[in-house]
């Protein structure tokens, strides 16, 4: 079995791509009111700054930055994970070491995560979480996409609300 290594500095600003275990599903986008209130109910218990976030309809990309002394990112994500399956009918099909573990099947089991080293490394990241629902398909422009943090980035002047309309801007 692999020996999984993440960075876990306290206090990090992190990158993470979170995908459901069956990639032609749309439950993301299809329960986002649940996906949300289970971010909420998470950041509540365990607090962490969401610095951009984009919801696709089979996986997410978000920027978190952990609170001083705090490493914990893998325990909020699997409450938010927990939390948004317990709330979706358990209708998935489920391999036998996922009814072994109790495991819904929604979710892929590992996830992606990358310390954010500097400046440099954090606007590239935040270009990438914006963008990508244009990359995908979804929409021709980042502020066609309903579910990203692009529009409270453009509310907070870090984007001008046509960005990315040029391609060289990306």
């Amino acid at each position: 079995m692999p020996n999984y290594r993440r960075s876990r500095v306290p206090g990090a600003c992190y990158f993470f791509t979170v995908t459901l275990a069956d990639r032609d599903q749309t439950l993301l986008i299809d329960h986002i009111d649940l996906l949300r209130a289970s971010v909420r109910r998470v950041k509540s218990r365990r607090p962490f700054i969401i610095n951009a976030w984009v919801t696709l309809p089979d996986h997410l990309h978000c920027i978190w930055t952990l609170p001083e002394g705090d490493d914990d990112f893998p325990n909020r994500w699997k409450a938010i994970k927990g939390s948004f399956s317990k709330q979706l009918p358990n209708i998935e099909t489920r391999s036998t070491t996922q009814h072994r573990r109790r495991e819904r099947g929604i979710w892929q089991r590992r996830y992606w995560e990358h310390q954010i080293r500097n400046d440099e490394d954090y606007w590239r990241h935040m270009d990438y979480v914006h963008w990508n629902p244009v990359k995908h398909g979804w929409v021709n422009r980042a502020t066609e996409w309903p579910y990203s943090s692009f529009h409270r980035a453009v509310k907070e002047g870090i984007y001008p609300p046509n960005w990315g309309d040029d391609t060289t801007n990306t």
